[in-house]
């Protein structure tokens, strides 16, 4: 068969090269029209040959990130991204590559991907490999870390921000202190409590309510002292000067049980929901077996009403009684710190682990996250709701190839969603940050590619809450400071 019959023949049917250098019209033949190219429906091949997957210390300047990628049609183009953005115009033609700055990236880890397309349409999934850029650069490029926009903090550990932008910042022994709008810390406390402050006790959370303009109240939790040594929740009102609590306003909520001699493992993460509900997490006072016994509020997400009653929907109101019907998820060791998402309502409940594993947990009614059965990725079989990420408290061999990559630490903190239409760049709308009590690393986790973590940046001391500011920055607490992101 000569070259034009296979043509005639084959027209239709992926004859794709032979297409590509015969025409009808070469053929003699004024009823054929060459029809475009359709491939077989087979994706383009590619993978990553630089950097390597688990590369580390990677040094400041650039870096030549390339693939290699093969079809059965012909490879149209390679697309090249770092931490979900694309890094240069696609390639065309091989060989594949682009350099990449790595001093536009904070040091760490950062994710890079690659995909290929062919002249069919067909596209690849998307290749990729982690790595780690060495350095000491504590921010993106473009982005400003002002360390000490607020100081003087004694043992913070939670804060708030009011409609008119005063910051409200909770002191483990008792005061809750008020950054006034034009970013002053003020001498005078909002108000002092009386608290147990051992361990991992005191003045644990804060929260406004949601129609603060017509209710002025202020939620707090704290470990009480008297009858008996236990955390609550009270609601208080904003005076008429609004900068200090109106004498004899606090109406207490909720009396949680009376604490055991162990000293930790006490939450005192409070948020209001898009539902308008108050949800407040709390630890399992040191002791598993809370966390898995629904008779009881501790190692548990709370959900009450704003008055502190507790709504008849919560998933386990018809089966419990008292206390125990505010339960709303369950299987919590200690979330210290959780963030719900403006609009969507979606919440993210960081569990402080025991000696390996660190998780963020995607909150769900009447879920159990596992605890003491599981940790991290560990021991999540079943009805249990495994983790959106983890991260170890030491490096895996090699490092960086776990889960979480080269995230380490020791106690998870934070964290805060980035809202749409924010100052920061788009790519970063939708983000959750989170960060490491002890490592001090901020990190962005990526919802919209497959949970991947990449570093953002670094903080000096301890961090222990997050929020993203009216303004659009993005503020983390420490224990004597709040240390201030922004972007122009």
């Amino acid at each position: 068969m000569n070259l034009c019959s296979w043509y005639k023949s084959s027209r239709g049917q992926g004859a794709i090269l032979l297409a590509a250098a015969v025409s009808a019209a070469s053929c003699g033949s004024s009823d054929y029209t060459a029809t475009p190219a359709v491939g077989n429906g087979q994706a383009p091949a590619v993978t990553i040959t630089a950097p390597a997957d688990f590369a580390s210390g990677i040094p400041a300047g650039p870096l030549t990130f390339s693939a290699d990628a093969t079809d059965d049609v012909g490879v149209s183009s390679v697309e090249f991204q770092v931490d979900g953005v694309a890094a240069g115009a696609a390639q065309s033609s091989a060989p594949y590559s682009v350099s990449v700055d790595t001093n536009a990236y904070a040091s760490g880890q950062h994710v890079l991907r690659v995909r290929a397309s062919d002249a069919a349409g067909n596209q690849s999934a998307w290749a990729s490999v982690t790595v780690s850029f060495g350095g000491n650069r504590t921010q993106p490029s473009g982005f400003t870390r002002t360390t000490n926009y607020i100081t003087g903090l004694s043992s913070a550990t939670a804060f708030a921000q009011a409609p008119d932008g005063r910051l409200f910042v909770s002191q483990q022994g008792g005061a809750m202190r008020v950054v006034d709008s034009s970013g002053a810390l003020l001498t005078t406390p909002f108000m002092t409590l009386t608290v147990d402050s051992m361990g991992e006790r005191g003045l644990l959370g804060v929260a406004f309510h949601p129609d603060f303009a017509s209710n002025p109240f202020v939620y707090a939790y704290y470990t009480a002292t008297t009858p008996t040594t236990h955390n609550r929740i009270s609601r208080f009102t904003v005076s008429a000067n609004d900068n200090v609590v109106v004498p004899g306003s606090e109406q207490i909520l909720v009396d949680l049980p009376t604490l055991s001699a162990a000293t930790n493992h006490n939450g005192g993460g409070m948020h209001f929901g898009a539902d308008g509900k108050l949800y407040v997490s709390v630890g399992d006072n040191a002791n598993g077996a809370n966390s898995q016994n629904l008779a009881t509020p501790l190692g548990k997400m709370l959900r009450f009403n704003d008055d502190g009653s507790i709504p008849s929907d919560n998933p386990f109101f018809p089966t419990q009684a008292g206390l125990a019907r505010a339960v709303w998820a369950y299987g919590l060791r200690n979330p210290f710190t959780f963030a719900i998402e403006p609009g969507t309502g979606r919440i993210h409940i960081n569990d402080v682990g025991e000696v390996t594993w660190e998780e963020i947990d995607l909150g769900a009614a009447g879920a159990n996250y596992g605890w003491p059965g599981s940790e991290g990725p560990l021991g999540v079989t079943g009805s249990i709701t495994g983790p959106l990420f983890t991260y170890k408290h030491s490096a895996a061999v090699p490092a960086g190839s776990g889960p979480g990559g080269f995230f380490t630490g020791c106690a998870i903190i934070g964290g805060a969603f980035y809202p749409n239409g924010g100052a920061f760049p788009a790519v970063y709308h939708g983000s959750y940050f989170f960060a490491d009590l002890c490592t001090a690393f901020v990190a962005r986790l990526d919802l919209a590619n497959d949970n991947a973590a990449y570093s953002f940046g670094s903080v000096p001391g301890n961090p222990r809450g997050m929020l993203v500011a009216n303004d659009g920055a993005l503020l983390v607490l420490t224990q004597d400071s709040i240390v201030r992101f922004t972007s122009p």
